[in-house]
């Protein structure tokens, strides 16, 4: 180990800035980065690139790098056959909801458990984070059962947004990078709005919210990428040709549509979320950091 300016690295800053170690660190360094960026980027630019291809072309071995003659077509076949509107449409609502009633419930139980602490406060959390073992595969038949017949109300949940939003709003991890941030916001606040007269309802409003607009940022992009992925779930509790999800109505249709188009179709329903991501990656990486860092 060597030890530079109060700092201890495997290499030192000297071996680094002679001549050979200055050749290996960057030759390392541009190999790690374009080997990452052609694992992430690669299956992107194939879909891109793939929905520009003629049927023909997409199912030869081995594929083309570039497409021979760009059909641009197949993404106003895609769109018009696909009937990608009412789909995306259908999408953006249910990803609505689910930020809505992740900001709602998941804020409050969070808050309840970093604030006002509740007896056994403690237990509750770590049941909560003990859900986080259960693989979710294991959870579909009991959830099914729950939506086809709605304890106590005895309602079918089918074909119904709540079907989607309600196994949403349990959400365990959700619920702890919430009440990590609630904890690291001081005391003080709280104690300054108690001696003023404040609820603590009042105090969530005007305090807590506030000051945790980084990390709710970062559930609610959560919870729009969680719908916006999901296939199996929305698959089974959604099987009205009205009621279907992107991912769900682009497999529905990709029986009897040619394989660029479906490409197509997917490139399509990816950009919201890329252009989600694009906008507020700084906004994500704040608020999962803000919060690691207790004072």
């Amino acid at each position: 180990m060597a030890q530079d300016s109060g700092t201890r690295t495997l290499i030192s800053q000297t071996q680094i800035s002679r001549g050979r170690g200055r050749v290996i660190y960057w030759t390392l360094l541009v190999m790690v980065v374009a080997g990452f960026t052609l694992v992430f980027l690669g299956p992107l630019y194939w879909m891109v690139t793939g929905a520009l291809k003629s049927g023909q072309e997409i199912a030869q071995t081995p594929p083309s790098l570039f497409p021979k003659d760009p059909q641009p077509q197949n993404y106003i076949d895609a769109w018009n056959n696909l009937a990608l509107a009412k789909l995306l449409f259908n999408t953006f609502y249910y990803a609505i909801g689910a930020v809505l009633f992740q900001l709602v419930f998941d804020t409050a139980a969070a808050y309840s458990l970093s604030k006002l602490r509740p007896i056994f406060g403690n237990v509750i959390l770590a049941l909560m984070l003990g859900t986080l073992m259960i693989p979710a595969m294991v959870l579909i038949v009991p959830q099914y059962v729950t939506v086809i017949d709605l304890p106590i109300l005895h309602l079918n949940l089918l074909d119904s947004p709540f079907a989607i939003w309600l196994p949403l709003v349990a959400n365990a991890f959700n619920i702890f990078l919430l009440k990590r941030f609630f904890d690291s916001i001081p005391e003080e606040l709280m104690a300054a709005a108690l001696m003023d007269g404040a609820s603590s309802l009042r105090t969530l409003w005007s305090i807590i919210l506030p000051l945790s607009r980084p990390i709710l940022g970062v559930v609610s992009i959560f919870a729009v990428t969680a719908v916006w992925k999901d296939f199996l779930w929305p698959k089974l509790v959604m099987p009205s040709p009205e009621t279907r999800t992107v991912s769900v109505g682009i497999y529905a249709f990709a029986g009897g549509t040619p394989m660029n188009v479906v490409i197509a179709a997917s490139v399509i329903a990816a950009i919201p979320t890329v252009i989600i991501f694009l906008i507020f990656q700084r906004n994500i990486m704040s608020g999962l950091t803000t919060g690691s860092i207790k004072g």
